[in-house]
């Protein structure tokens, strides 16, 4: 893992890049003596590390003494993308465009990108916890698809925050009974790009015996500010 910036912001937290045999990634960073606990922090479907929404997350974690970690999955972000990534993106677009079913698109973009991504997590992971700030426990917070994944293949990961705003590949949905460590699930009940009832199938799909999950109106975007302020209590719960 190499550093390749440092900045100390404004509310204490100290924010540096890296890149990790060509994965880039920030790390977010307490003021802090003793070793933090690790949340991995990921948007969904693979945007990028430096969405907002996800800095913002990012940063008020690390203020409340977590570190916090997230990279680019490959094609996404700072990393370039093939021919294909760009004929699947096209394509999800016309189809979106043109009121078209878009499941098997979906499927055939989502699937690669999270076969793809979670080997690099744990890579990712592993040079993590090497670092003398950072002592563990792991969660995980963000995308659900590639959540899911990780929780059921990687120990490491004491409890996880799934956003159920983006598309979960059927293998993830089969997973899903694999997993069973402590969950929290936020749902946006009016999500226009997420069929309701397949994230209640997939939530009652967990194999979890503790898991929560927090339902609220509105659209895609509209997750309400506290539900971050409550994830942090329920990562309290779980890696202090």
């Amino acid at each position: 893992m190499h550093f390749t910036s440092e900045q100390r912001l404004d509310d204490g937290v100290i924010e540096r890049a890296f890149t990790l045999g060509g994965i880039p990634g920030t790390l977010w960073t307490p003021e802090s003596a003793e070793p933090a606990p690790l949340i991995l922090m990921a948007h969904n479907n693979g945007l990028p590390k430096g969405e907002p929404r996800l800095v913002a997350r990012a940063r008020y974690s690390a203020a409340c003494g977590y570190a916090v970690a997230s990279i680019d999955a490959a094609g996404c972000g700072d990393r370039p993308r093939s021919a294909a990534d760009e004929q699947a993106r096209a394509e999800l677009r016309r189809a979106m465009r043109a009121g078209e079913p878009v499941d098997d698109i979906f499927e055939s973009f989502v699937g690669p990108l999270v076969e793809n991504a979670a080997p690099e997590w744990r890579t990712t992971l592993d040079a993590l916890l090497s670092l003398p700030e950072i002592g563990g426990p792991v969660g995980y917070s963000g995308w659900m698809a590639l959540g899911v994944r990780l929780a059921a293949v990687e120990p490491r990961i004491s409890a996880a925050g799934f956003f159920a705003g983006g598309f979960v590949p059927r293998a993830q949905r089969e997973e899903a009974r694999q997993v069973t460590i402590p969950l929290l699930m936020l749902l946006q009940w009016d999500d226009e790009g997420n069929p309701r009832q397949r994230a209640l199938d997939l939530f009652d799909a967990f194999g979890s015996k503790e898991k929560t999950l927090h339902a609220n109106a509105g659209g895609h975007t509209g997750t309400p500010w506290f539900e971050v302020e409550d994830g942090d209590r329920f990562f309290g719960r779980h890696l202090r």
